[in-house]
């Protein structure tokens, strides 16, 4: 917390985002869709295929995400060492 921010408006801010993350819970709708609809779905009506098509790439796009975000970090994580030893390296010859 900043030392130039009183208490009471840092309180604020908390119970406004708090007010503004239970709005958000409370007014949305449920979603109605389940990875195992797309069976259902899969029908001969050229509709319900593409959306049975829909829910199987959102469902390999949301396995696929983790993977994603740690090999980026950890190439990022390893890049960055890399260089760093190769400067120290450099700076010392």
């Amino acid at each position: 917390m900043p030392s130039n921010m009183p208490q009471s408006r840092h309180w604020f801010h908390i119970a406004m985002f708090a007010f503004v993350c239970m709005a958000i819970a409370l007014l949305t709708s449920d979603a109605i869709a389940c990875p195992t609809c797309k069976d259902v779905l899969a029908d001969d009506d050229p509709l319900s295929q593409a959306r049975a098509a829909g829910y199987f790439y959102s469902i390999l796009f949301m396995m696929a995400m983790p993977f994603v975000l740690i090999g980026t970090f950890g190439g990022a994580a390893y890049l960055s060492i890399r260089r760093a030893r190769q400067r120290e390296l450099e700076s010392n010859v």
